[in-house]
């Protein structure tokens, strides 16, 4: 975990023993993360980006009672997916998320990197730490669950 001025950046990467595309070809049927997350309840696309482009496209996400809306703002195939989450508490004032793909062999490393904003001072501070656990628990499950997806269902 890496503070900076109110921003904190949080890892978590895993090998995942399937090659980059089948990876890919998850994490880019962006509507479809419930199907793979088990904390998610359901998610559905909710608008294409401009032109039917997957950078813009947004996503909703229910996690219990909270909604999310998730707007993808870097896709570049089978090497990085990042997308800016809103409908957090107004207190973040940004928080995204960025996967990243790199070859390893046969297998592929993953990394989720969640980047937080919370302004500065010692409340802030104290609140994105708080943030940045529960990002890391999120990010684990998400991985645990990339790899039970990927892993599993390549012929």
């Amino acid at each position: 975990m890496v503070f900076d001025d109110g921003v904190a950046d949080l890892s978590r990467s895993r090998t995942i023993t399937a090659p980059p595309q089948t990876i890919w070809d998850v994490l880019a049927d962006f509507g479809s993360l419930s199907a793979w997350v088990d904390d998610v309840d359901h998610s559905c696309i909710l608008t294409r980006g401009p032109g039917g482009a997957a950078a813009g496209t947004t996503r909703r996400v229910q996690v219990g009672r909270n909604v999310l809306v998730e707007r993808i703002t870097e896709f570049d195939p089978a090497v990085a997916l990042a997308y800016h989450v809103e409908g957090l508490p107004s207190r973040l004032r940004t928080v995204v998320n960025r996967w990243t793909l790199r070859p390893a062999g046969t297998s592929t490393e993953v990394t989720v990197t969640s980047t937080v904003d919370v302004g500065a001072g010692p409340v802030a501070g104290a609140a994105e730490w708080v943030v940045c656990r529960g990002m890391a628990k999120l990010s684990e499950s998400m991985l645990t669950g990339l790899a039970r997806r990927t892993e599993h269902t390549r012929g």
